[in-house]
């Protein structure tokens, strides 16, 4: 989950590192009211989960309250690049002297941690890997050692930073990835990192992710979640334990395991060229499990979505068999009822599938047609898609 930037400045702050003052506002007013509060000169900066918010005039300086004001009022509802900003944050003007980078990310090739650091920071850190790889220093490390004194001075040398520098940064970098351990996060990335007029290391603008997946661990991540701004079939999804992506086609899917599901969009999308080009409309994994009220489940997500047209079920009968898929399909169709309105392509192959094809055949739904195979069962869906 990508937190929003006043979300990461508070959890530097709460971790020790080094910010500004920072209030969120979501009107103008209160817009003007934190600009009041903080005093002085302030950066009104929109607050959206996507890069480039300066050049689309997402990031404002006011020197006064009525300022801020005026800037908060053209910034919020403003479109950046498919984000629409509803909020904003008032931070506090900073005296920039100089601007680093340095984040702390999964280095899954390496299967471990690598921190990244450069004399220049502010500006859009992958073009400087290409056009100057040799000012981005790049630091592997254990996770199980993370960054200690050692490691951050290491880091901070490399970098090109002055003995008198290096202990100012590697305190911040140490907090850093302290924040990075402590919230089981997979990217904590400061751009610009500054060194103020009176020689302070100060985290600018953050950003983090943190890994869904250590929930369980962090509780407080659920209050970080902007419901607003999910996709409402994901959400759904989310709530009942699926496995779901949503994308941009007609064909829902519906398969047990991540890599037959991958393999039956590759097809689906493949199939769909002779049906005027339509292609898959979600990424589901059922997993093990294909129960009634799984399949329900799934098919509740999916049948939501205003572009599917059909619906792919492609599953390959394992610990679970095809048999209890089939008794699970038509159990989800009974739960759904008339809310069940678009036609499914089932293909089933594996573990007692005579058995689970006669299930699906006796029970005779007039949403339901099988298939023998995948690229049969695909073509039929996309072709449903196609009507």
């Amino acid at each position: 989950m990508d937190l929003y930037e006043y979300q990461a400045r508070d959890l530097f702050e709460a971790h020790g590192v080094p910010v500004l003052a920072g209030i969120v506002a979501t009107t103008p007013e209160e817009a003007k009211a934190a600009a009041e509060q903080i005093g002085g000169t302030v950066v009104v900066k929109a607050q959206v989960k996507v890069g480039g918010r300066g050049k689309a005039g997402g990031v404002k300086l006011a020197k006064t309250p009525d300022e801020a004001y005026e800037h908060a009022s053209a910034i919020l509802g403003m479109d950046i690049k498919g984000h629409t900003v509803h909020r904003v944050m008032i931070a506090q003007g900073a005296d920039i002297a100089e601007e680093y980078y340095f984040s702390i990310l999964l280095d899954r090739a390496n299967r471990n941690y690598l921190a990244m650091c450069s004399k220049e920071g502010g500006v859009e850190i992958e073009q400087l890997a290409v056009d100057s790889p040799e000012k981005l220093v790049k630091f592997n490390f254990d996770p199980n050692t993370g960054i200690d004194d050692a490691a951050a001075a290491e880091i901070a040398t490399q970098a090109g930073f002055s003995p008198d520098e290096v202990p100012a940064l590697a305190e911040v970098f140490q907090k850093l990835w302290g924040a990075f351990a402590a919230e089981d996060a997979t990217l904590v990335e400061v751009n610009p990192l500054v060194k103020t007029g009176g020689g302070e290391i100060i985290a600018l603008d953050g950003k983090v992710t943190v890994d869904e997946n250590a929930g369980f661990r962090q509780p407080g991540h659920a209050e970080l979640v902007d419901e607003s701004a999910e996709d409402p079939l994901e959400a759904k999804a989310k709530e009942n334990d699926l496995n779901y992506v949503k994308l941009d086609g007609q064909v829902g899917i519906i398969g047990n395991g991540a890599g037959l599901v991958m393999s039956t969009l590759d097809v689906v999308a493949y199939a769909g060229e002779a049906h005027g080009g339509v292609k898959p409309a979600n990424f589901l994994d059922i997993g093990g499990g294909a129960s009634a009220e799984v399949m329900a489940n799934g098919l509740d997500v999916i049948l939501g979505d205003e572009q599917v047209k059909s619906v792919f079920v492609n599953v390959f009968g394992g610990i679970t068999s095809c048999d209890a898929v089939a008794n699970g399909i038509v159990k989800a169709l009974e739960i759904l009822g008339d809310t069940a309105t678009k036609p499914l392509v089932v293909r089933l192959d594996g573990n007692n599938v005579e058995e689970g094809r006669r299930i699906l055949e006796q029970a005779n739904h007039p949403l339901v047609t099988t298939a023998d195979t995948m690229d049969s069962g695909a073509d039929k869906a996309a072709e449903l898609a196609n009507k």
